[in-house]
């Protein structure tokens, strides 16, 4: 069900940030949809940046940071699974751009999301 993944960053300034994780940590930047989404792979890991909103968790505050989990099954299916489970998810929504979000926490409440690509 679950194939991939990466941490997803809320920033306040996409320039900027994209500027330091490639500059100052010498990560490589992958994809960047202008100031919408920015993905910088650690050699282990995907990196997400995401501009902050008013439906956003602000950076730097619980929340701002979340691990999204990409699935290979239709997230209809995903969500069942994880309702079998007991786990409450918020979706599926649209993310734009052929991607379907459905967010959710763990026992502690630490935010997860999971994300199915149209391809």
């Amino acid at each position: 069900m679950i194939h991939g993944g990466n941490a997803t960053i809320y920033v306040s300034d996409m320039q900027r940030s994209v500027d330091f994780y490639t500059g100052a940590l010498g990560l490589r930047l992958v994809y960047r949809a202008d100031d919408h989404w920015a993905q910088l792979d650690t050699g282990g890991m995907t990196i997400a940046l995401h501009p902050a909103s008013d439906h956003n968790p602000a950076p730097g505050t619980p929340g701002g940071i979340t691990v999204g989990l990409s699935v290979d099954v239709p997230i209809v299916d995903a969500i069942a699974a994880l309702a079998e489970h007991g786990v409450e998810v918020r979706g599926p929504v649209s993310g734009g751009g052929g991607v379907a979000l459905a967010f959710f926490a763990d026992p502690d409440g630490n935010a997860l999301y999971l994300a199915e690509e149209s391809h």
